[in-house]
């Protein structure tokens, strides 16, 4: 187990690197920060000569590989790190300097069933792309087909497990705070970051996602997933199909190549609402950087280490959220919030629903060019203190991929309106899925499965269950003994003093990313 001088140090030590990158300016002046977490930013900026405008992303990637998938979490949470924050860190690029290409090979011709000389006739030296987990180099099968090999870097593994073990500890810290930064759950914000990064250090896992999604998205035209090449794959080596295609945030090529862009952009909305509410299984990743456009107007995903579930009561309830938002239908919005317990029951639905007219109603008609969005952003995290509506987890990767395709459709069409194009889409969903044939399919399935268990005796029991909310049950958090309960069971109350400086130390660490 790391002792807490061991997280205190790190903590202390990426703060510094913060501070230099002026990332700790903005957490001085909010309102939420606890005293002792400002006391400690104004330490940790001491001599530093920062910048003008502060450089979150920057930030992050000096601190390394975990930290740069930490900025891209934190890029969800506006309401935690601000809407200018959280702008930077979407812009975070997940490219570090390529590791040797004797060390790449080398994990190739380890870790596959097989020699690299037998699976492979070239490997090019040079990669395609080199992010904080992995590099990508194109290379030809011993079969003679082009394809794309990804390998992990040599002891990234282990560096996450150290970096994130940290951001734990600080996390647990700063929640027993309580106040703001309990009800903002930081500890669920590491334990999904855990969970995705998990994946995506299991290169079997991202291989078999890309696999599902290919399944489910097969009949969509004009939208592909590369092959998986199983026979050359393994937990730290993948190997897929190649994409030859002109990346989709290149518009001036995509224009010269006769590519009709406004098309582009309203197909790539409708193919996340399908895997978002159609699936409830989307590509998380979709920044500028993983998305190509094929000869034929085909939109090609790659990499698929970070990925979505939104599970089938959560999927109806936002599609009549988002329904309800484009036909300012905001009552029954208020009340969908409700019935997931995403609002506390204590609070008045009709209050709630003239709370997000106010927000919705100067939003709706006008293309995303003319809209405010980090006012939007401030009003409906107000409304979220305002009706103590915790953080849902099972949502952050939804909101980022939100942002995310939203950001790319205005690049290709300025005039876009998001919720022009969503509605159409939106609307035959519901009336497929929650229609009258629909319940009455629904109805039929049920009793036959009721049937088969004892119907009168199933039936009751389940009339008598509560009725569970939206968000699935959070993962469980790791144990993390804090700091002055360590000092209290030996019994050392001098340590009591020191302890608080040193919580304030961690807490305020901590707090330099959680808010930024």
């Amino acid at each position: 187990m790391t002792r807490p001088a061991t997280h205190i140090l790190r903590l202390l030590k990426w703060g510094r690197i913060l501070a230099r990158h002026g990332a700790l300016r903005e957490l001085e002046r909010n309102r939420n920060t606890p005293e002792p977490v400002k006391r400690l930013c104004r330490i940790a900026r001491f001599g530093t000569i920062q910048p003008r405008e502060p450089d979150y992303a920057a930030a992050f990637k000096a601190i390394g590989p975990a930290a740069i998938k930490l900025g891209q979490t934190l890029a969800t949470r506006p309401d935690i790190i601000g809407v200018d924050a959280a702008r930077n860190l979407l812009e975070l690029q997940d490219q570090l300097p390529p590791e040797r290409f004797e060390h790449i090979y080398e994990e190739i011709d380890s870790s596959l069933n097989a020699p690299a000389t037998d699976l492979f006739e070239h490997v090019d030296p040079e990669p395609v792309g080199a992010a904080s987990i992995a590099q990508v180099h194109k290379a030809r099968t011993a079969g003679g087909k082009d394809v794309a090999v990804k390998v992990l870097r040599p002891g990234i593994r282990e560096q996450f497990a150290r970096d994130i073990e940290t951001y734990e500890w600080a996390a647990a810290h700063l929640e027993a705070l309580g106040g703001e930064a309990a009800r903002l759950r930081p500890r669920l914000v590491i334990a999904n970051l855990k969970r995705w990064t998990a994946r995506e250090l299991d290169l079997r896992r991202e291989a078999a996602s890309a696999s599902e999604l290919k399944e489910a998205m097969e009949h969509t035209t004009g939208y592909h997933i590369p092959a998986i090449d199983w026979d050359r794959t393994s937990g730290r080596v993948m190997t897929l199909e190649w994409v030859d295609g002109i990346k989709i945030s290149k518009t001036e090529k995509l224009r010269a190549a006769g590519h009709d862009l406004n098309a582009l952009a309203e197909r790539l909305v409708l193919t996340f609402l399908k895997q978002a509410i159609s699936e409830g299984y989307f590509h998380a990743d979709m920044h500028q950087g993983n998305l190509f456009v094929l000869e034929d107007g085909t939109i090609a995903a790659i990499d698929f280490g970070i990925m979505g579930r939104i599970n089938r009561q959560a999927r109806y309830w936002l599609a009549e959220i988002l329904y309800g938002l484009t036909t300012g239908n905001y009552k029954r919005v208020a009340e969908i919030h409700f019935e997931a317990q995403y609002v506390p029951s204590y609070h008045n639905v009709d209050e709630f629903a003239t709370a997000l007219r106010a927000v919705g109603e100067p939003t709706r008609g006008k293309p995303v060019k003319e809209l405010s969005v980090g006012q939007m952003l401030d009003s409906l995290f107000a409304i979220t203190r305002d009706f103590d509506m915790e953080t849902q987890p099972h949502l952050l990767l939804l909101q980022k991929t939100m942002v995310m395709v939203e950001g790319i459709a205005t690049q290709l069409n300025p005039d876009i309106n998001m919720w022009d194009v969503s509605a159409p889409y939106v609307r035959e969903w519901i009336r497929g899925e929650l229609g009258p044939e629909a319940l009455a399919a629904d109805a039929l399935k049920r009793q036959a499965e009721t049937v088969k268990m004892i119907p009168d005796i199933i039936r009751r029991l389940d009339e008598q269950l509560p009725r569970k909310g939206g968000a699935p049950e959070p993962p469980p958090l790791p144990e993390v003994e804090l700091i002055w309960d360590r000092q209290e069971k030996r019994g050392t109350g001098w340590w009591r003093y020191l302890g608080t400086a040193l919580l304030a130390g961690a807490a305020g660490a901590a707090a330099m990313w959680m808010w930024g």
